[in-house]
């Protein structure tokens, strides 16, 4: 029983890492129509901004401050690749193979960038929270306890923010048809650089979490990247909702795959698993049916 509630607490805790990851890129692709493959390196570079903001090694202005200039600069980031890598080339015939391009590009430049800036050491955040919470009969880190009470509470503001704000209601009107937006006034292109802030401030959020229980180097969001795009593939596109729910299938999977057949082995069993379930559901295992 032990085991089995740490399998399950792992599912959770990556789940709700993997649902914050892939909503940012969900909201991209359910806004513009395309995947922001530097997404990978905002991850990593929230970590970086909040060590070099927040440690001793760095400023020393204490994990808040070191949160909020993550968030800031991400965003902030995140609206300046939009501008200048994505916005010239929307209604080209070849969007998404020309934004394919720029943000890989912007990967290696921003990651190589990274490198030269905070060098090849490896870094890590401490913990938002320290000690242990007996649950269950299980002592649980703290800091895991609050990843999985946070991710829900971000996602849920996200969720008020599209539903209940007028900027919210322009972005879903955005999603459904861009024309019809800019027939009845919405700026399509300040929500485009919305999409991509809230995304990237997203993806900082993640970094930060992530940042305290790995180790920081310029790659540490790749390999989440691909985590994300399974959830985003898996769960739906074109579906926020599917994407979160889909992070928390593919967390508690991955949890399982680890224990029963091992690490290396794990990825072939989530791209399998994402594999059989779009022969039987192409929009992903909770995306709708246009």
């Amino acid at each position: 029983m032990d085991i089995l509630s740490s399998v399950l607490l792992s599912g959770v805790v990556l789940g709700s890492l993997y649902a914050l990851m892939a909503t940012g890129l969900a909201l991209v692709w359910t806004t513009l129509g395309i995947f922001n493959f530097a997404h990978g390196i905002f991850i990593a570079l929230g970590a970086y901004v909040a060590w070099q903001f927040g440690t001793e090694e760095g400023f020393g202005l204490g994990a808040t401050i070191g949160i909020v200039a993550a968030v800031s600069l991400l965003a902030a980031l995140g609206c300046l690749i939009e501008r200048t890598l994505v916005r010239p080339f929307l209604g080209h015939r070849n969007l998404v193979l020309a934004v394919v391009i720029t943000t890989l590009a912007a990967l290696i430049f921003l990651e190589n960038s990274a490198l030269l800036v905070w060098g090849p050491r490896f870094k890590q955040l401490p913990p938002l929270v320290d000690g242990t919470l007996a649950i269950g009969g299980l002592d649980i880190a703290a800091h895991e306890v609050l990843i999985v009470l946070l991710s829900p509470a971000l996602l849920l503001a996200l969720w008020a923010f599209l539903r209940l704000t007028y900027m919210g209601a322009a972005l879903r009107a955005v999603s459904q048809n861009q024309d019809a937006a800019l027939m009845v006034g919405i700026p399509v292109p300040v929500l485009f650089a919305l999409a991509f802030g809230i995304s990237a401030a997203l993806a900082a959020i993640a970094g930060v979490l992530l940042g305290s229980i790995r180790f920081i180097t310029p790659a540490m969001g790749n390999e989440p990247l691909v985590k994300a795009l399974i959830v985003a593939i898996f769960g739906g596109l074109g579906s926020i909702s599917g994407t979160i729910g889909g992070a928390y299938v593919i967390g508690m999977l991955e949890a399982v795959c680890v224990y029963f057949i091992g690490l290396y082995w794990t990825p072939a069993a989530l791209f399998l698993c994402m594999i059989l379930v779009l022969l039987v559901r192409p929009q992903g295992l909770f995306g709708r049916v246009d």
